[in-house]
């Protein structure tokens, strides 16, 4: 078995409001840095995973996203592994 680390990105879908993002533009204007926009506010996840191939730890990472990690309605993904040394 080889160690595997994933850094998984869940974002709210760029249809969907963002109401934490949308608080924090207006912020910006209030410190001076109205040329800052368009904030999304997501969720950073790391995990570690033990597996024969890579081609499984991935498989592994991309069903816990869909089954735990992202609400697939609100949220779109993305994700990066590598090999742990």
């Amino acid at each position: 078995m080889t160690k595997f680390q994933a850094e998984i990105d869940v974002m709210p879908k760029k249809e969907i409001l963002d109401p934490q993002g949308k608080a924090v533009t207006g912020s910006m204007k209030n410190l001076g840095l109205a040329e800052i926009q368009n904030v999304r506010i997501g969720k950073h996840i790391t995990l570690e995973i033990e597996a024969d191939s890579a081609e499984i730890a991935h498989a592994k990472v991309d069903q816990a996203c869909k089954n735990l990690l992202a609400n697939l309605i609100m949220e779109s993904y993305t994700f990066k592994i590598q090999q742990v040394a």
